[in-house]
């Protein structure tokens, strides 16, 4: 549970960030790959929390 919050507040924490970055910086190259470093994190903490609750592959 501690993981799940934690990772909610991390998660969050990082997308206003990148969010506020990208508003002000409107690079194509740039939101590309911010979009895929939140979409990388975003898997990284599903599969972290899926090996946690012991139902990973």
């Amino acid at each position: 549970m501690t993981n799940l919050v934690t990772g909610i507040i991390g998660i969050a924490g990082v997308f206003a960030f990148l969010g506020l970055l990208l508003w002000w910086i409107k690079a194509l190259p740039l939101i590309l790959i911010c979009v895929l470093v939140m979409l990388l994190l975003v898997y990284d903490f599903w599969k972290s929390l899926r090996e946690a609750n012991g139902n990973g592959a």
